[in-house]
């Protein structure tokens, strides 16, 4: 798996990539909504013989637009590479959007980035993509630009789930802010998963021999605090089920600071600067405050059991949530 950052783009495509399939899209969440878009293009690179690649945008358009309302992302850029690497693309072109892209046309668009720098066979992309100055490029236009430059053009329309409900990202980052990651999971096609180092902390878990591995999520996550069954994936790719507490720890500090705490079941090491995963299975309560340590403790014990029950049933939800949540060594620490 191969992921281009801007100044790869100062040079040629390596030649074993050119002529590909080109999904093109942000494909925050990687959700299934989006992967029709990204089967299709994975289904037409085979038939064609061809590599499939994927040609998304880095940072999210909204952050530069509105940096003081950064988007609460379902996959940050490392983790929706992953993703995209467990279905089978063979490349990731995270291009940087800015303000100077974001004011080039559309046509410019085509001619240098898919026709001279990808030398795209074939795009595949959601009916209502634009792009270009303006939003001058849409799927009219790129259908066009197609014929000119030599490329097919595929253009997929919404995906809805059972419910005939469109699936998008949005959606899915509401029901995150309300905890209900079961439903969230179901739009996703695998659990909401968070990654980021494991830090240092207070260590008072460890004295009520809770210990926890600790992680700070960005600031613009917007998941409900509360208790949370999960599953604990180490840099080294082995998984350990647990019970995670994401708040401001009421009862002990309510400092304002929230924080994703991770009670690893039946496990003892040291995890501090591991790069690490923890992916949601259930809201089992809200943060509560606690009068004294004792019947904190006493919760979390409770809350255990819980989670270990709701763990000892879980099934993946298809093959990618299999790779992410339930298949050890899916990364092997890449």
């Amino acid at each position: 798996m191969t992921v281009f950052h801007r100044n790869e783009m100062k040079e040629p495509l390596p030649e074993s990539l050119k002529g590909g399939v080109v999904a093109i899209g942000n494909f925050d969440g990687v959700h299934r909504g989006h992967r029709s878009v990204l089967d299709r293009a994975l289904e037409l690179a085979a038939s064609r013989g061809v590599p499939a690649l994927v040609l998304t945008f880095e940072p999210h358009p909204r952050t530069v637009f509105k940096p003081d309302q950064p988007v609460f992302r379902l996959t940050p850029a490392p983790l929706k590479a992953r993703l995209l690497e467990a279905m089978g693309f063979r490349s990731v072109i995270e291009y940087p959007f800015d303000r100077d892209f974001a004011t080039r046309s559309a046509e410019d668009f085509v001619k240098t980035i898919l026709t001279d720098w990808l030398g795209a066979s074939a795009v595949v992309t959601g009916f209502d993509f634009h792009f270009g100055k303006g939003r001058e490029g849409g799927p009219a236009f790129l259908m066009t630009a197609g014929d000119r430059h030599g490329f097919t053009v595929s253009l997929v329309d919404a995906f809805r789930d059972e419910n005939a409900e469109v699936v998008s990202s949005s959606r899915i980052r509401d029901l995150i802010a309300e905890g209900d990651v079961v439903a969230a999971a179901g739009l996703l096609g695998y659990r909401y998963t968070v990654e980021a180092e494991v830090i240092g902390g207070e260590q008072l878990g460890r004295q009520l021999g809770y210990p926890t591995a600790n992680m700070k999520l960005a600031p613009e996550t917007e998941l409900k605090p509360g208790i949370y069954a999960v599953r604990f994936r180490r840099a080294d790719g082995t998984l350990h089920d647990g019970v995670a507490s994401y708040g401001r720890r009421p009862t002990v500090t309510d400092d304002g600071a929230p924080l994703l705490e991770t009670f690893l079941f039946d496990f003892s090491g040291n995890l501090y600067g591991e790069i690490s995963s923890v992916s949601f299975f259930g809201y089992l309560r809200p943060e509560l405050k606690f009068d004294g340590l004792d019947p904190l403790v006493a919760q979390m014990k409770n809350d255990e059991e819980e989670a270990r029950a709701l763990l000892s049933g879980v099934k993946p939800l298809g093959e990618l949530d299999m790779k992410i949540a339930f298949e050890p060594n899916l990364d092997n620490g890449g």
